[in-house]
């Protein structure tokens, strides 16, 4: 029996750390697409008393990863980069959508939209993934 999006996306959640830790929030997967979503925490910012770019970063991959994943089998990130937008303070909402744009032979093309809760468009990220059949340790 094969698993539905959904319940490959809880199955991948239940072992993912990173996300769990930051309170990262998996709010939606369907085939291709992906919708994740955080508070951003003192924790989470850099000198300049905003988000550190590793954190918006990492929201974006793992929405990414979500959308890249939610058809199986096995992808991983090939490449991806990050455009840094608006600062984001503490205490602000986000949501990271991510959208399948091609997926061809092994290799997808991901584009991820990182929005405040007012909907403003603070960081835009495009992610490269590759299927494999395990992965690599």
């Amino acid at each position: 029996m094969t698993m539905t999006e959904a319940e490959r996306a809880r199955e991948m959640f239940a072992r993912d750390q990173a996300c769990q830790t930051l309170g990262i929030r998996l709010d939606e997967v369907t085939s291709g697409r992906a919708v994740l979503s955080v508070r951003v925490t003192g924790a989470m910012v850099n000198g300049h008393g905003i988000i550190h770019g590793g954190y918006l970063f990492l929201l974006a991959d793992a929405a990414f990863a979500y959308a890249s994943n939610s058809r199986g089998p096995i992808a991983l990130a090939q490449h991806a980069e990050i455009t840094f937008l608006r600062p984001v303070p503490v205490g602000e909402e986000l949501v990271a959508e991510a959208v399948e744009r091609t997926r061809h032979g092994r290799s997808g093309i991901y584009d991820v939209t990182v929005r405040r809760a007012d909907r403003q468009v603070v960081a835009e990220f495009r992610g490269h993934s590759v299927l494999v059949t395990q992965v690599p340790r």
